[in-house]
């Protein structure tokens, strides 16, 4: 189980030096004129149920998904926007951070994705057939790290120009194995697969967030904001952590940090959440598919959706990715854009790297 990028650069390198028939039954003239019964939102937090340490409620309620009208930097796969009903639920106030994933671990003995042997046998099934073996020097358990020491970059389409794969990198070394989270308690644990994320989920009484669900918990008390903040663009320096200056080259730091900065450096929004634009990207457990919307029958109000039944990335045909939220401290204009509530990429099931993490929810039924 193995970083995407890592299978993306081993197969560039490779390419390189070898160049429902169900029968009908009869309805009923009650049955076609009898409508579906209307979901009742779950709205207000109910009384029997306490708010757990660290969340906070997030209030049923009817709101736009998806790009909003007037998003300069809104992709094709955000649209179109459709309404979207969600129940009420509760979302940590800020992400994983290191202590709680470090609790977790000290409780269980997990090993993370990006700690674990890798195993051939298992990452060649999600690569072209007949992908030769990449030397045993290169299959070794790392994960992805942000190259902040470019000077320029020749094609900004390749993204390898500015990722490396580092050998020994994972949650406790996140910038690899001399680096160290000593001191670093109130950081947002990263170089977290899907699979760390769902082990986290299950040990703590949680789960992840589905894509509406993240998005309803970022509009806070709004119901189509571009930002967790409202509208105004000039704004985010100020209420979240993202590239300035010239991508990947040069960070001025206008925001204060370079890199990552801990949970609540930033404002929160409406209701409390701190930092669900920028700083980290956060898994959800829907699964990406950039043709999702499209697909959607937007004439009515979706109730509670889980998102699409099945992965679809063009460019990464082999790729089994669940959509990542919120863009990170990497995200600038000329780039990926991705500090608005609409964005959506993709991450692959068991890709890691020094800027992605998650936070969790939990619905009323898993507190009763």
């Amino acid at each position: 189980m193995y970083n995407t990028i890592l299978k993306n650069f081993l197969f560039i390198t490779i390419l390189f030096l070898a160049f429902t028939g169900c029968k009908n039954k009869s309805v009923s003239k009650t049955e076609v004129l009898a409508e579906p019964p209307r979901h009742v939102l779950l709205k207000e937090q109910p009384n029997t149920v306490k708010t757990p340490e660290g969340m906070v409620w997030v209030e049923g309620k009817t709101f736009t998904q998806g790009a909003k009208s007037g998003d300069a930097y809104a992709m094709p796969r955000e649209q179109p926007a459709h309404k979207v009903m969600v129940d009420g639920f509760f979302i940590d106030v800020t992400e994983v951070t290191n202590k709680q994933f470090k609790a977790f671990v000290k409780a269980t003995n997990y090993i993370t994705v990006a700690e674990r042997p890798i195993d051939w046998e298992e990452m060649k099934k999600d690569v072209p057939e007949g992908t030769p073996k990449p030397a045993d020097s290169v299959l070794q358990a790392g994960s992805l790290i942000f190259n902040k020491n470019l000077n320029s970059v020749a094609n900004m389409n390749n993204y390898t120009n500015w990722w490396t794969w580092k050998i020994g990198a994972n949650w406790r070394h996140p910038e690899g194995p001399k680096s160290t989270i000593d001191g670093k308690d109130d950081y947002p644990v990263v170089h977290i697969a899907y699979d760390d994320a769902i082990a986290y989920c299950k040990w703590a009484n949680r789960r992840l967030p589905t894509e509406a669900e993240w998005e309803s918990a970022a509009q806070g008390k709004n119901t189509k904001s571009i930002y967790t903040w409202g509208n105004d663009n000039s704004q985010l320096n100020a209420s979240a952590n993202t590239w300035q200056g010239t991508f990947p080259v040069k960070n001025e730091s206008v925001d204060g940090f370079e890199l990552i900065a801990p949970v609540k450096s930033f404002p929160p929004n409406s209701i409390g959440i701190y930092d669900m634009l920028g700083n980290v990207w956060e898994l959800t457990n829907d699964w990406f598919n950039v043709d999702y919307y499209k697909q959607l029958d937007i004439s009515k109000s979706l109730i509670n959706p889980q998102g699409a039944d099945k992965t679809f990335t063009p460019n990464n045909p082999y790729a089994k990715e669940h959509v990542i939220k919120g863009g990170s401290f990497l995200c600038h204009a000329s780039y990926c854009a991705s500090f608005r509530i609409s964005a959506r990429m993709g991450t692959n099931w068991d890709s890691a790297s020094d800027h992605s993490g998650f936070r969790t929810v939990a619905s009323v039924e898993m507190l009763e």
